[in-house]
């Protein structure tokens, strides 16, 4: 599933040339008829003469996964079996009830080896949201079958089938059991998450992946921003988002891009495979101010978007630093209903520079690859003459640092705390107001304090504790333990979890997560996005920049260090 997932941090090829009769740039001397001999009279001998029974299939496989993952995360082998999770990381597009499951660990269970199967987001408008499958259901059955001991995939295989077929699903909430007959849909999820205005002015789309409807979704969401009233400004996030289909974002650069500009290029192992790709209408919004969002998970096609954007100074890019991935997979047939998805090219955005961050090709001794250090990063000019480099991503024009730390809120999310508090809170109040205008009061604030210490005895170890312990016995091994044994033991003290305390530490970006939490039992996801927003600090950043048309046409404007 892991390979599968990598498939959403790639660009597909729809055509690839023929090339029977192509010379590639590098000649090979070990031929591939030689290696396929090699490779079948060696499975032929253990399958007839090893000691024990071998299963073929089981070893082909094996060999096949350590054989791509020699060469990069993104080249990958698809079994006829997994074409259905392939083609739904393209599309977007299954036949399901519309939800979100996720394993949830019991809380007595210090473990982790007991959990439940719960339902983590309904979509909107979707079987399971009209149905009133709400978030923090426990799955006890489907169609009648006890679902207890199976894994998040066996019961997200269950819940899936044909549109226009009915499943029975079983949820425990609170200390009631409900059975809802629920008909299947062809599931469709929107890439775009979100959009809406943030202000009276300022617009803004988040677009989470790169599907085959990217482009038309993104081009709806702004017909409609239009259609409500004037646009001054954009901002469209990509962040966290990892990729998809090269056409994707070929369009929407295009919503922004006059016609003919260039996109990208793409050079592969055959020269017949080089091309570039340009716009091809005019732009529905050719002048309007944009500022685009990347981090690091913007990956792919969010790359070529912002740096096609960036590179002809059309965008403020404001963020971190992308994911730095310069490399193009394309999907080729293979026998049994199977596909390869495999690296075919490298590409690159309009000022020539790749954004690869990580050479797999030179590799070291130990398999290892490491990313492309700053020094040997190459300048680049922008259309306007701004300096960019290659390399390592697309660097942001405005950097905004990424100020989550693994703190305890961190240890309350992913145990769940928040998850369940919210659930809880949503059984007792029947509303609450607008994301925006929903907070935590003091009262909220204190029940969730003594929830998470006196009914879940919440606890946590801290990771620098752990290092401490470590860094104990490498002292007294070394005998420096009783000279140190003062300052070390100060040190260890500081260290010391205390709950209550810690909580009230870190209150502000607790409160945060809780608030968006609980927005979403209320708005669903779009809720959550609402609530994200309005302490966002690079959206905050964006909507400064944008309000400010002076400092906004300064930062495309080259420099006397440029």
């Amino acid at each position: 599933m892991r390979k599968l997932l990598l498939c959403l941090q790639c660009l597909v090829l729809a055509f690839i040339p023929n090339v029977m009769n192509a010379e590639p740039r590098d000649s090979v001397s070990f031929t591939t008829s030689q290696a396929i001999d090699t490779y079948g009279a060696l499975l032929r001998n253990l399958s007839l003469y090893y000691v024990d029974s071998v299963s073929t299939q089981q070893l082909v496989q094996r060999s096949i996964d350590q054989l791509l993952e020699s060469l990069d995360p993104y080249t990958s082998y698809i079994p006829k079996e997994k074409s259905d999770d392939f083609k739904y990381l393209i599309s977007g597009e299954y036949g399901g009830i519309g939800a979100v499951v996720a394993q949830h660990y019991l809380p007595e269970d210090t473990t982790n080896k007991t959990f439940n199967v719960v339902i983590s987001d309904p979509y909107e408008g979707m079987p399971a949201q009209k149905m009133d499958l709400k978030a923090g259901d426990i799955i006890t059955a489907v169609d009648g079958k006890s679902v207890k001991g199976k894994s998040v995939n066996e019961v997200s295989e269950l819940l899936r089938g044909t549109p226009e077929t009915f499943v029975k699903v079983t949820v425990q909430r609170s200390d009631k059991e409900i059975t809802k007959k629920i008909l299947r849909e062809k599931i469709q999820i929107n890439p775009v998450s979100y959009y809406g205005f943030l202000n009276d002015s300022i617009a803004y789309i988040l677009l989470s992946q790169f599907t085959d409807k990217a482009a038309d979704a993104v081009k709806g969401a702004l017909i409609n921003l239009q259609n409500q009233k004037r646009i001054a400004a954009l901002i469209l996030d990509l962040r966290g988002n990892p990729g998809g289909l090269l056409d994707q974002a070929v369009e929407i650069a295009n919503l922004f891009l006059p016609q003919n500009k260039e996109v990208l290029s793409m050079k592969g192992k055959y020269s017949q495979w080089d091309q570039t790709l340009k716009t091809t209408e005019q732009p529905i919004l050719p002048n309007l101010p944009l500022a685009v969002l990347i981090n690091s998970s913007s990956a792919s096609a969010s790359e070529i978007v912002s740096g096609a954007l960036q590179d002809h100074d059309r965008a403020v890019i404001i963020g971190s630093r992308s994911y730095g991935k310069g490399l193009v997979q394309s999907t080729r047939n293979m026998p049994y209903g199977a596909h390869i998805k495999l690296t075919t090219a490298k590409y690159y955005i309009p000022s020539g520079r790749c954004i690869q961050a990580i050479d797999y090709t030179h590799r070291n001794e130990d398999g290892s690859v490491g990313k492309v250090p700053d020094s040997l990063m190459k300048e680049f000019k922008t259309d306007n003459g701004r300096t960019v480099k290659d390399g390592g991503g697309i660097m942001p024009d405005i950097e905004v640092k990424n100020e989550q730390k693994l703190d305890i809120s961190y240890y309350l999310f992913t145990k769940n705390i928040i998850f369940d508090y919210a659930t809880l809170y949503a059984q007792r109040h029947k509303s609450i107001p607008q994301p925006e205008a929903f907070t935590i009061d003091s009262a909220t604030w204190n029940d969730f304090k003594d929830y998470t210490i006196r009914q879940r005895h919440f606890t946590y170890h801290l990771a620098s504790a752990e290092y401490m312990d470590r860094l104990a016995e490498v002292m007294q091994w070394e005998g420096y333990d009783e000279r140190s044994k003062k300052e070390f033991d100060a040190l260890k003290e500081k260290l010391k979890v205390d709950v209550a305390t810690d909580m009230e530490h870190f209150r502000t970006p607790i409160t945060q997560l809780l608030e968006e939490e609980i927005s979403k039992r209320y708005y669903l996801q779009k809720g959550g996005i609402r609530k994200s927003i309005s302490f966002d600090p690079v959206v905050t950043k964006a909507i400064e920049t944008l309000s400010d048309k002076n400092a906004y046409e300064k930062l495309l404007t080259p420099t006397e260090e440029d």
